[in-house]
């Protein structure tokens, strides 16, 4: 299956990989992209081949979050985050999945690659939960996943703060995941795929749903938390200016 923005592709036997290479728009979660990426995982929901999934971007670009038009529309009340859940694509898929995060990723592009069941960094790229500079409180489920897998401390400061980390700050300050030049991820990620498509499919799929049913379980009380912190801080004209003034004209 090849779409405009993201293809995907069984790279050896068992292992499929989804790449998301939205050039015009630099892998922000356009209408496309957004398409492409829940088609490419109902399509390895429905093949009981494949045992594991790659999920990476381009040159060095992973996922950079929302658009302009898709703030200014939570901004304007005419959406939700929630309305199209592509965050929790990963957490939801029955097999494993890697994130080879070989390029950048902000905001909800970071925590969608968090949601995997592995992470892979690159410490050339930027990794950042920038909702905060914009003005409005996380989304996406990041207030959940993000202290999650990052620890509390370094979590909440990310969040927080909302600055920009560069991965080998991220391995500095001792983040659970392996952080490898870019030019070095993808092939790390397939090594990983190769060692767990060793295992039974059925095998892969019971362990994985024992081992993250506590995030799916809580997962949703928190997206309806995080929508609740939305109503409050969302709608100032300041975040309005904010996502103007970021964005560009």
């Amino acid at each position: 299956m090849t779409q405009s923005v993201v293809e995907l592709c069984e790279i050896e036997p068992g292992i499929v990989q989804i790449t998301m290479q939205d050039r015009v728009h630099k892998n922000t979660f356009s209408e496309e992209l957004v398409l492409g990426l829940k088609s490419a995982y109902s399509a390895i929901g429905a093949d009981s081949r494949y045992k594991v999934v790659v999920v990476t971007g381009y040159d060095s670009y992973f996922a950079t979050g929302g658009t302009k038009e898709g703030l200014l529309s939570i901004y304007d009340g005419k959406a939700k985050f929630s309305d199209t859940n592509i965050y929790s694509l990963a957490l939801d898929c029955k097999i494993p999945v890697i994130s080879a995060m070989q390029g950048h990723a902000v905001g909800g592009g970071f925590v969608m690659g968090l949601f995997s069941d592995f992470v892979i960094l690159s410490r050339e790229s930027i990794y950042s939960t920038n909702f905060m500079k914009y003005g409005f409180t996380p989304g996406m489920g990041a207030t959940l996943i993000v202290p999650k897998k990052l620890g509390f401390a370094l979590g909440e400061e990310l969040l927080i703060n909302a600055g920009n980390y560069r991965g080998a700050e991220l391995e500095k300050r001792g983040i659970p995941f392996p952080v490898l030049p870019r030019s070095e991820v993808t092939e790390y990620a397939l090594q990983l795929a190769r060692q767990i498509a060793e295992k039974p499919r059925i095998s892969l799929i019971t362990l994985k749903n024992h081992l993250v049913a506590p995030i799916r379980e809580q997962l949703p009380e928190v997206i309806e938390k995080e929508i609740v912190m939305h109503e409050k801080t969302f709608h100032q004209e300041e975040v309005k200016e904010r996502i103007v003034t970021l964005f560009g004209n």
